[in-house]
């Protein structure tokens, strides 16, 4: 077995919060901004669903979405955002 590291590379990505309009950040990434499954009162929680080739996939307020290097988009919870990525400065 060996060791390996993980190649530095930039994505682009964007939180799904408060400040962020889901149906922008869907248009985005070829997404649907729809109600919450579990929490479809009115005014309630917009989740981001999302097409991968793992299926389809859903970002909750607070998720981040990346674009891969390939193009591909994908939801990433901001506890694994924050320990894999760091902000590129200009």
């Amino acid at each position: 077995m060996a060791r390996y590291r993980k190649k530095p590379v930039e994505i682009e990505a964007i939180q799904l919060t408060d400040h962020t309009t889901p149906d922008q950040v869907a248009d985005w990434c070829g997404g649907r901004a729809v109600p919450h499954p579990e929490k479809t009162y009115t005014g309630g929680p917009i989740v981001i669903e999302i097409d991968t080739l793992e299926g389809t996939m859903r970002a909750e307020p607070g998720d981040w979405i990346i674009k891969g290097i390939a193009g591909e988009f994908y939801p990433c919870k901001p506890d694994i955002f924050d320990a894999t990525y760091e902000e590129v400065e200009d």
